[in-house]
């Protein structure tokens, strides 16, 4: 197993909360939501760009061709999931946020695995997963409503 790499998706999930955190924040103190996520796009859009420079490659936008055009909609998922995050978090607060967040991921994660969608290695469902999933729905629900 390669450990390393679960301690950076531990680390990414860190840096995601912080970040949507932050997004929400700016939104709050705008008072407009939809601002703040589009002056974080807008940076981040930047970044991306100064990323991908850093490795430049010309061929790659003759490759575009064959990308399926369904693909690059995963630009508009991401604006549009980081704005419902930034702009749910201020009304149920971080926590019931993320918890939500990390089920769905979880769930979905699984789904993905045991099909192989997507070019996910496929990892087929197993009581022991089906058990745990339970187990964090549970621990959702309780983190979310408990008060």
């Amino acid at each position: 197993m390669k450990i390393y790499l679960f301690a950076i998706m531990l680390l990414i999930g860190v840096v995601l909360t912080l970040h949507l955190t932050m997004n929400a924040q700016v939104g709050v103190i705008l008072k407009n939501p939809k601002m703040g996520n589009a002056i974080f796009w807008t940076i981040g859009g930047i970044t991306a760009i100064m990323i991908g420079f850093s490795s430049w490659d010309s061929e790659a936008f003759l490759r575009l061709k064959e990308v399926p055009l369904w693909l690059l909609t995963a630009g508009i998922m991401g604006a549009a999931l980081v704005f419902g995050i930034a702009w749910t978090i201020p009304q149920i607060g971080a926590g019931p946020a993320f918890v939500l967040l990390i089920a769905g991921q979880v769930i979905t994660g699984m789904v993905f695995s045991h099909f192989g969608l997507l070019g996910s290695p496929v990892e087929p469902l197993s009581l022991m997963k089906i058990l745990g999933v339970l187990l964090l729905i549970g621990g959702v629900s309780i983190v979310t409503f408990a008060r």
